[in-house]
C-alpha cells in the first residue's frame, strides 16, 4: 500500500474506486491529485480495452493510487471489498444501474455498514429513465442533449468534440462536484448519501449558456450559426503558410481592433466587425492574410497582446510552450507527459502523485491497512 502523501486539501480522505473506465478513473485521479488516498479495485479478469494498443508505460490517468485485484463474484473477495467500503469516506463506481446491487455492493448495503459513506454513481443515462439500462458512450449521451447537433460546420455532419463534454466535463467533473458537496453536507449532518451523476445531466448543464441564449431568442438553430461555433469570422481557426493553424477569438470590439492593428493591412480594408453582410469578405481577407506567414511568425506578432490570436499547438508543442512551461501546467516525470494537478491552493498545495502502484495480491493488505 502506498501511504497517503499528506499533501493537498483532501489529505486524509479515503476513496474506494471500483472497476470502471473513463470518467470514474478521471475523477479518482483528481481526488488523488488533491491529496486523497485512493484505492482502486480492478477486475482479476482482463476487461475489454478501448483500443488495440496496450499501454507501454505508466498511465497518467491512474496516477496516485494503489490498485488491487478482486473477483467480485468470489464471495470471499467480495466480502473484502465490502470491508473496504465500510472503512472508506467515499466510494465511486461506474456500473450500469442495478449491477452494484446485484453484486451486494449497492448503496443500501454499503450505507448500512458505513452511514457516513459518500457513494458516487457515474453513468451515462442516469440511474433511472427509459435508457438507463442501455449501453452508450460519450457521443451517444451528448447526442440526446441538443448540444451535438450544434457542433460542426453548416451543411456538414456534427463533429465529435473528443470525449471532453460527456465523459469528463459533464461526467467526472459533475461527479466530483457531487462528492465534494456531499462531504461538505456530511460535516453538518454526520450522514453520507448517494450521488446520481449522469453524463446527460452534466453535459446539459454545461450547455447552460446556449440554453440561456436560446431562451432569449439569441440562438439560431443548426450548426455554424452562433457565437462560438466558428460561424463568426473573428472566432475561428485559420491556416498559415506552413499548414499549421492559428486560433482567432477576438469577440469584443477592443480585441478585434487589436487583432486588426497587427494584421499588416490598412484598417480601412477590414470590414466592420459586426457588418454581417460583409462577413464573407472579412473571412476571405483573414484567410488570405494568415496564409501569408507561418504560424510561429504570427505567434511572434501577437504573443502577449490583447488580440486573442494564439497558435494551435499539438501535444508535443504544448509541453514546451513558454507559458504552460512557466506555470508547470504540463509536466513530464520520468519522460511521461501529463497535466499537473489543478486547481492550485495557497495553504495546501497539491503535489504530483507518483504513478499507479499495482498490488495484484494486495487485497487483504488493503483491508488490514484501512481497518487499522
Amino acid at each position: 500500500m502506498r501511504p497517503a502523501s499528506g499533501a493537498g486539501p483532501l489529505a486524509g480522505l479515503r476513496v474506494l474506486e471500483l472497476p470502471a473506465i473513463g470518467p470514474v478513473p478521471h475523477a479518482a485521479m483528481v481526488l488523488a491529485d488533491l491529496g486523497a488516498e485512493v484505492l482502486r479495485v480492478d477486475r482479476r479478469a482482463a476487461a475489454a480495452r478501448l483500443t488495440d494498443t496496450p499501454p507501454t508505460g505508466p498511465e497518467p490517468i491512474l496516477r496516485g493510487r494503489t490498485t488491487v485485484l478482486a473477483d467480485l463474484k468470489d464471495p470471499a473477495e467480495l466480502a473484502s471489498v465490502r470491508r473496504l467500503a465500510a472503512a472508506a469516506d467515499v466510494l465511486i463506481e461506474g456500473f450500469r444501474p442495478g449491477v452494484a446491487e446485484r453484486l451486494g455492493l449497492g448503496p443500501e448495503e454499503c450505507l448500512a455498514a458505513n452511514p457516513r459513506l459518500v457513494y458516487g454513481r457515474m453513468t451515462g443515462w442516469g440511474q433511472d429513465g427509459e435508457l438507463a439500462p442501455a449501453a452508450g458512450h460519450d457521443l451517444n449521451y451528448l447526442s440526446l442533449t441538443g448540444l451535438l447537433d450544434n457542433i460542426g460546420r453548416p451543411g456538414e455532419r456534427s463533429v465529435p468534440p473528443l470525449n471532453l463534454v460527456g465523459d469528463f466535463g459533464g461526467g467526472s467533473m459533475l461527479l466530483l462536484v457531487g462528492v465534494l458537496a456531499a462531504l461538505w453536507e456530511r460535516e453538518r449532518s454526520g450522514q453520507g448519501q448517494v450521488i446520481d451523476a449522469a453524463m446527460v445531466d452534466g453535459a446539459s448543464m454545461l450547455g447552460a449558456l446556449a440554453w440561456s441564449m436560446r431562451a432569449g431568442g439569441a440562438w439560431a438553430p443548426g450548426r455554424g450559426r452562433n457565437l462560438v461555433d466558428g460561424s463568426h469570422p473573428f472566432y475561428d481557426t485559420y491556416l498559415c503558410a506552413d499548414g499549421k493553424q492559428v486560433a482567432v477569438a477576438c469577440l469584443e470590439p477592443q480585441f478585434f481592433a487589436a487583432m486588426v492593428e497587427r494584421l499588416g493591412v490598412e484598417p480601412a480594408e477590414v470590414p466592420g466587425q459586426w457588418d454581417r453582410d460583409r462577413w464573407p469578405e472579412l473571412r476571405a481577407l483573414l484567410t488570405r492574410v494568415f496564409a501569408s506567414r507561418t504560424r510561429d511568425e504570427w505567434d511572434a506578432i501577437y504573443r502577449g497582446s490583447d488580440a486573442c490570436v494564439t497558435p494551435v499547438l499539438d501535444f508535443d508543442e504544448a509541453v514546451t510552450d513558454p507559458h504552460l512551461h512557466s506555470r508547470g501546467t504540463l509536466v513530464s516525470p520520468e519522460g511521461v507527459d501529463q497535466p499537473a494537478p489543478a486547481p492550485r491552493f495557497t495553504r495546501t498545495p497539491a503535489e504530483l502523485p507518483p504513478p499507479e502502484v499495482r498490488a495484484p495480491d494486495g487485497l487483504a493488505d488493503a483491508v488490514a491497512t484501512w481497518e487499522s
